[in-house]
């Protein structure tokens, strides 16, 4: 994330809860965090943990916000395609969008 945080990779494995708490922390932290995403497996793993985060965050007043876009990599000499989630908070993202308490 060009020295601003973590890329949490995902994998067609990864536990959606897992990722979830990940990307709460970085919300919680820095107001953002990026995901990435190789196979249709990985990335339902990825969008699986996004739900999952909203539902943590809601409980805090907290929502989140994504944009997704594909990112070419070199991974062991082969180009593969990704899916990036730039993940950020709504007040971080949207502020003028954000309800005022």
């Amino acid at each position: 994330m060009d020295g601003e945080g973590v890329t949490l990779k995902v994998a067609g494995e990864s536990r959606p809860s897992s990722v979830a708490g990940a990307i709460c922390a970085g919300l919680r932290v820095r107001g953002q965090c990026e995901m990435q995403a190789i196979g249709a497996a990985a990335v339902n793993q990825a969008v699986k943990a996004l739900a999952v985060a909203r539902a943590f965050l809601e409980a805090e007043g907290l929502q989140l916000v994504f944009v997704p876009s594909f990112l070419d990599l070199d991974v062991e000499g082969l180009e593969r395609t990704a899916v990036r989630f730039h993940v950020r908070s709504r007040e971080e993202a949207c502020p003028l969008l954000t309800p005022d308490p």
